[in-house]
């Protein structure tokens, strides 16, 4: 029942959606322009509203959409090529279709022509309040009118020098559809006029593994799918010797921005591109940065330990996991049961290279109908998420506050997710920004009480040792089956963490509408051997979050025989300091 955990530092990293964050135009007109919706800027990301998340208790800040991508906006006046719409999806276009890697979204700058320098000014700002700076690497597909006029002198642009008269080549960027020209999806519209049809020939594959000349509208069709060497269409065959040209320029690529002062990557469907691949480069870029952090985002469990120990990532996401789990039970549905299910599946080191989290720019907020319909609902989930183990923890902007879209944006659609390809304004979120004053003063009461509860908990995982460096173990098996009176093994779950100078006994309740007043059990063995603890000696058993006078005095025998008492108000956690008297 114990996890076995190595010293590490519990990092809390706070999501933004940089166009979006500092935008305080309130228009949210369907399908609007950067001019009629407005768009948020680095300038806006100023000295105080990074103090302020400081004091929430964030250690990184992942600035998401900051490398430049394909958009409707034009920006040709500034020698930036214009991207056919009928390939861009939305106004304000996907930040995870780049379409120059050397250089940054001109939507985000107040002068255009100094782009680079106000991002450079943001890296620089965010180091100076104590905060390390991500960003996203998307290394599996690009634009599919990729052109880069910032590339330093030397470098080739992807395809340059492509032999499109191939499907496949191990010395080619893409891959190809030779005698086809691309043919747009079927039911894709543009929401702005255009001139000329766009034409691509010969046609490339798509980003999501389509080797058609015409993909679907539920395609990646925005996106063309990079060549690391690997050939699909013959089963899935390896040409890493030489090392692949699409190798070398990544690697580059990802020096670019490490010598910016950039201190990680998130990594967009790390698990498209061969590990090979990642075991290659991160020990590459480590050169230029020791510390440099690498977060995959990948799907399949059974690629965890490559991706890991091959793939030589910091860490993984886990949405396919405790976010599942998690999202059933603050849904009314699934058990507690899958989250030891869950933590068994990472087995060995595993738990500590998992990214914990409840939303992100894929996900659907919590507070929305198609979600939980309540922010309060995650308190219990987000908890756990943050204290099972000793990985990361990750907020996105505005989770703290109960965002709740409600409206379609224009390509994104009502769906229950803040869009991330549209023009858009953040309502609660612009509350708390408060015309860049970044004091909540706008917030409602509930809106104020749920970012004290997030702020809270990311103190209280950074500053007990039993949480960011301790070990785990679950108290699940000895308390369900009647073994605790009134203990329901579907709702509630109970584990330990702990080290030599802390232990710390955590407890919850998903149950939407009951108040579950039971004991937890801990096995004699456990207390003596686990915790060192003596049996005949008395503990005080001190609430410590969420911080409260409550406290139990038990001895070290009576907490395996009787148990601790404690009562579960629905949606609730608590956590207990056990202390010696």
């Amino acid at each position: 029942m114990t996890t076995q955990v190595q010293d590490h530092d519990k990092l809390v990293i706070y999501q933004i959606f940089t166009r979006l964050f500092g935008n305080q135009n309130t228009t949210n007109k369907f399908y609007g322009t950067h001019d009629e919706n407005g768009v948020g800027k680095f300038n806006d990301i100023t000295t105080a509203a990074l103090k302020e998340l400081k004091a929430f208790g964030i250690t990184h800040i992942w600035y998401t959409g900051v490398i430049e991508h394909a958009t409707m906006t034009d920006y040709t006046q500034n020698g930036i090529r214009q991207d056919h719409p009928l390939i861009v999806k939305g106004i304000a276009g996907s930040p995870y279709a780049v379409k120059d890697y050397y250089d940054v979204n001109p939507d985000l700058a107040v002068n255009v022509k100094d782009r680079m320098k106000e991002f450079e000014a943001l890296v620089e700002r965010t180091h100076a309040n104590g905060l390390k700076v991500l960003i996203d690497f998307v290394p599996n597909h690009v634009a599919r009118q990729y052109h880069s006029d910032a590339k330093p002198a030397g470098v080739k642009d992807f395809g340059e020098e492509d032999n499109t008269s191939v499907p496949f080549a191990a010395t080619n960027n893409f891959y190809y559809i030779p005698g086809q020209d691309f043919k747009v999806p079927e039911g894709v519209k543009a929401p702005v006029a255009f001139a000329a049809p766009y034409t691509e020939s010969p046609a490339r594959a798509t980003g999501n593994d389509v080797f058609q000349a015409q993909p679907t509208i539920n395609d990646w069709f925005e996106t063309i799918k990079l060549n690391y060497g690997v050939d699909y269409q013959n089963g899935r065959s390896k040409h890493f010797d030489p090392i692949p040209s699409t190798w070398l320029k990544m690697r580059d690529i990802l020096t670019f921005w490490t010598r910016k002062g950039v201190d990680g990557f998130r990594c967009d469907m790390a698990e498209m591109v061969p590990v090979e691949f990642w075991a290659w480069v991160i020990p590459e870029i480590k050169k230029v940065n020791p510390k440099i952090i690498f977060i995959a985002e990948i799907y399949n469990p059974a690629e965890y330990h490559n991706y890991i120990r091959n793939g030589q990532f910091t860490y993984l996401y886990d949405k396919v996991g405790l976010y599942d789990a998690l999202r059933r039970l603050m849904e009314g549905k699934g058990t507690v049961e899958d989250i030891t299910r869950v933590w068994q599946n990472e087995s060995g080191d595993i738990a500590r290279h998992m990214l914990r989290f409840l939303e992100n720019h894929d996900e659907q907020r919590i507070a929305s109908k198609y979600f939980a319909g309540d922010p309060v609902v995650a308190i219990p989930a987000m908890t756990l998420s943050a204290t099972l183990h000793t990985g990361p923890l990750m907020i996105y902007f505005g989770q703290e506050v109960g965002v709740n879209p409600t409206e379609a944006e224009g390509f994104q659609g009502e769906d229950g997710r803040t869009t991330i390809f549209d023009y858009w304004g953040v309502p609660e979120f612009q509350q708390w920004v408060n015309g860049g004053k970044f004091d909540g003063s706008k917030l409602t009461a509930q809106q104020k009480e749920l970012r004290s509860f997030y702020q809270r908990l990311n103190h209280f995982v950074l500053n007990n040792e039993a949480i960011h460096r301790g070990k785990f173990f679950d108290l699940q098996y000895i308390n369900v089956d009647g073994q605790s009176p009134d203990y329901d093994k579907t709702r509630v779950y109970s584990y330990l963490r702990y080290t030599d100078g802390q232990k710390l006994l955590c407890v919850y309740n998903f149950d939407k509408s009951r108040t579950i007043d039971t004991s937890v059990r801990i096995p004699e063995g456990v207390v003596r051997d686990t915790l060192g603890l003596d049996l005949a000696a008395q503990y005080q058993l001190k609430q410590v979050f969420p911080a409260a006078d409550h406290s139990e005095v038990v001895t070290g025998s009576a907490m395996g025989s009787e148990g601790v008492q404690v009562s579960l108000p629905p949606v609730s956690v608590r956590i207990f300091e056990i202390l010696k008297k």
